[in-house]
């Protein structure tokens, strides 16, 4: 699991966007239910997923209590419909909100809601049957107000806050792997040698499936860009400070040795 800080170069044709420390991880999941099924071995797929929010302040049409309006949500980090493994997505709110447990039953997994205060929501995903039993916890901090909190408020560049994790699944279904391996929401791998799948029949209404990926979603311009160049280099540059750090600790080290056999006894 890596805990990556990430930054983005400033665009003057593009709206200033809140960027607080994104969090990048890899989480492994458990066996699936399909016990009956045959299991390949040595074959793990990964989902990436984003899960964060956007919010809005309300400019004049704020009130005391009522400030921002915001959406919190799990994506696809293409953007691409998770229903092919998520089944569905529970959002436990701050207990002032009626009703504070959200179940969504359906792709795109995400709820709205107004407010004025910042609160940390519990996010957890249920996978279906032949994807795996266990279900995953995410925790996200909403997050209403800009790094910059001496600047002024916009009605229209939101605060976006998100975190990238890669889902990974384990011994899996032969009529699972044939059923997503031609969807683009999955990371497929290299199947091991003489293991071959049937060709994948498609069981998903293509409406169905076009309200579910985030594509063409109203905050889709929002959306940060988690791709694995950006992340390349994002590491790249991490690893950079940390050598000349290790240099710099190497230096400090040598000065104070020589200082110390300075005043060493003859």
């Amino acid at each position: 699991m890596i805990d990556t800080s990430l930054s983005k170069k400033k665009d003057p044709d593009q709206p200033e966007i809140s960027l607080p420390t994104l969090k990048s991880q890899r989480t492994k999941m458990g066996k699936s239910e399909d016990s009956e099924k045959k299991k390949i071995k040595d074959v793990e797929i990964s989902v990436p997923i984003v899960y964060g929010n956007a919010a809005f302040w309300l400019g004049k049409k704020a009130s005391e209590y009522q400030s921002h309006r915001w959406t919190v949500y799990v994506r696809g980090a293409t953007n691409e419909d998770l229903s092919v493994v998520v089944k569905r997505a529970v959002f436990q709110l701050h207990s002032s909100f009626n009703n504070p447990t959200r179940v969504v039953e359906s792709a795109p997994f995400e709820l709205s809601e107004s407010g004025w205060g910042e609160f940390e929501i519990a996010i957890t995903l249920f996978f279906h049957n032949d994807v795996c039993e266990k279900p995953l916890n995410l925790y996200h901090h909403l997050k209403l107000y800009p790094e910059d909190e001496s600047g002024p408020m916009s009605t229209k560049k939101p605060v976006v806050v998100e975190s990238y994790d890669e889902v990974v699944f384990t011994e899996l279904s032969e009529s699972f792997l044939a059923r997503v391996q031609n969807h683009p929401a999955v990371t497929f791998p290299r199947l091991p040698a003489g293991v071959t799948l049937p060709p994948s029949v498609s069981t998903e209404d293509e409406s169905k499936k076009k309200r579910g990926d985030t594509k063409d979603h109203p905050l889709s311009q929002w959306f940060l860009n988690f791709s694995e160049a950006d992340e390349l280099l994002q590491l790249a540059a991490a690893r950079q400070q940390v050598q000349a750090h290790i240099a710099k600790l190497r230096r400090q080290i040598s000065l104070t040795d020589g200082q110390n056999q300075q005043f060493k006894p003859l």
